[in-house]
């Protein structure tokens, strides 16, 4: 795989006063953690949270931890991979007191709050999953 076919992303996990977690849903047809592409000059934590309000319209955000990051290929359009392009996805463990969710950005048309198991069903990308498994006892315990 050549490097120009790795893009940089960034996203989180947002929890709420109830434990629970945003998922976004994009171009109505996957589920995901709300991310997104690291804009030039930008760095991966400034990115988690723009992706993070764009996607689910949430800006008050509590830094809480670093969770490092994962990689995977996207999503195509048939909801399989696209070996097209390998992702590396950064994300971070933030906490939220708001309750609406209100996604700005038209191609992530729906956001909602989830527990583990409703995540664990609706995430569209088996990579997605296993890395929510991986770092769920941070945030359910």
């Amino acid at each position: 795989m050549n490097i120009k076919n790795l893009t940089e992303s960034a996203g989180g996990i947002v929890l709420g006063i109830d434990k629970k977690f945003v998922l976004v849903n994009q171009n109505h047809d996957s589920w995901s953690l709300p991310k997104g592409h690291i804009d030039p000059g930008e760095n991966a934590l400034d990115a988690a949270k723009r992706e993070i309000y764009e996607e689910s319209g949430i800006k008050k955000l509590k830094f809480v931890k670093n969770l490092g990051h994962y990689e995977r290929y996207k999503i195509g359009l048939d909801g399989k991979d696209d070996y097209s392009e390998l992702k590396r996805i950064h994300l971070f463990l933030f906490s939220t007191s708001e309750t609406v969710l209100n996604p700005i950005d038209p191609m992530n048309p729906e956001a909602r709050w989830c527990d583990l198991e409703e995540a664990l069903s609706l995430l569209t990308h088996q990579a997605d999953k296993d890395y929510l498994l991986l770092k769920a006892p941070l945030f359910t315990n």
